[in-house]
């Protein structure tokens, strides 16, 4: 379908990154004079939370063991299942007996015991329950099976084509793997539950507080406490995926997800990833182009009634840029889908923000329409042609 071109003037000179970056989310800012920045890691992604543009990956499809790291689909299919109303942090989960057999991490629960939602999800974050884990799968889909099903068609709604689950903790099983890229990618959907950093940026909190045995909980994650910025996500260790993290940190504006896998130990893990951050924080900036909140413009609506919308921006539209870099012009403009009729529902795409460098697209951000538009009867419609005949407005 031809599209409806509307300029918006925005030339900005500006600092942008070797080569640009292609149209899509999650494509690469990479340079072949970058340097190795996780050496030891078997694989290994840093990317830009906000626009998910990868600035540097080493083997990063490649399909490995996730150990706890898999946690993230399991925080993830949580914190949406709270957003759709089907669970409530208040909510007492109860562990069954095969929830309590787990062993490696765990936060020691008794067959029977019940915690709440936001418990479960604090014994997952900071000490990688795996028996939590199972108890909120079970709770959530009824059976670990079933709720493993429900990650695997998360995987595929995103796109992902190099993970496969067979559990929800990450313990080792056949078949079971991911890949630096994914969960890359499934960390950047579970920050867009901003209040999953209460949990995994927590360094220390209790469980079972008002109890005679009250269990502290320690993150594994040491960076949340000496790294400045961190807040999450999650780490993870068998002794076939070795030593894995997907952390996130973020400053003056920019979050960073750093994800290794295959390190040989905790330090080299916890260096790497810090020196991953170093370098996206001190190389890199965010071009805000709309604030959440600001009007971008109208769009006619056809035999509504209303005869327009006002487009706001439902998020921040941003640009990941280098700080140092040849200069350049940015600029940005709207392209509405033709002849928009009513019925509007909300949420519909109304067209897309196309940024670019020069002639090249960078980015395209889609625009949803933010209220819905019914079609308009035949007596609006009668004295609007009325109004028109007569030229009056």
């Amino acid at each position: 379908m031809l599209l409806i071109v509307v300029t918006v003037l925005c030339l900005v000179s500006l600092s942008y990154p070797v080569n640009g970056y292609a149209a899509e989310e999650k494509k690469k800012a990479t340079s072949q004079t970058q340097p190795d920045l996780a050496p030891s890691a078997l694989s290994a992604v840093l990317m830009d939370a906000d626009t998910g543009t990868i600035i540097y990956e080493k083997n990063s499809h490649d399909k490995l063991p996730p150990a706890s790291i898999t946690k993230i689909m399991t925080m993830l299919l949580t914190l949406e299942a709270i957003d759709s109303g089907k669970l409530k942090l208040t909510d007492k989960v109860r562990t069954s007996e095969y929830a309590a057999s787990m062993g490696g991490s765990q936060i020691f629960l008794e067959p029977g015991e019940e915690m709440s939602v936001d418990e479960m999800l604090k014994g997952i974050a900071m000490a990688s329950g795996n028996d939590a884990s199972v108890a909120i799968a079970e709770h959530i889909a009824g059976s670990e099976e079933a709720f493993v099903q429900m990650m695997n068609n998360r995987v595929a709604e995103l796109g992902l084509k190099d993970s496969h689950f067979v559990n929800c903790n990450g313990l080792p099983a056949d078949n079971h793997y991911s890949s630096a890229h994914d969960i890359a990618v499934i960390s950047r959907e579970l920050l867009k539950h901003k209040e999953v950093t209460k949990y995994t940026g927590a360094y220390q909190d209790y469980l079972r507080k008002e109890s005679k045995s009250p269990f502290w909980l320690v993150n594994t994650n040491k960076l949340v406490r000496f790294y400045t910025g961190a807040d999450g996500l999650k780490t993870g260790y068998t002794s076939e995926a070795k030593f894995c993290l997907s952390a996130t940190a973020v400053r003056d504006g920019l979050r960073a997800i750093s994800v290794v896998m295959g390190e040989p130990n905790t330090k080299t893990r916890n260096s790497e990833v810090s020196k991953m951050f170093d370098f996206m924080f001190s190389q890199y900036t965010k071009h805000t182009i709309y604030k959440q909140g600001d009007v971008i413009g109208k769009v006619e609506i056809k035999k509504g009634k209303s005869k327009e919308i006002e487009l706001v921006a439902g998020q921040q539209y941003s640009v990941l840029m280098k700080k140092i870099g040849n200069t350049s012009n940015l600029k940005h403009e709207l392209q509405l889908e033709p002849e928009l009729k009513a019925p509007i529902e909300q949420g519909q795409v109304l067209g897309n923000l196309v940024v670019y460098q020069g002639d090249q697209v960078i980015k395209k951000f889609e625009l949803k329409s933010p209220s819905k538009v019914d079609k308009a009867g035949w007596w609006t419609m009668f004295k609007r042609t009325t109004a028109k005949l007569f030229f009056v407005d």
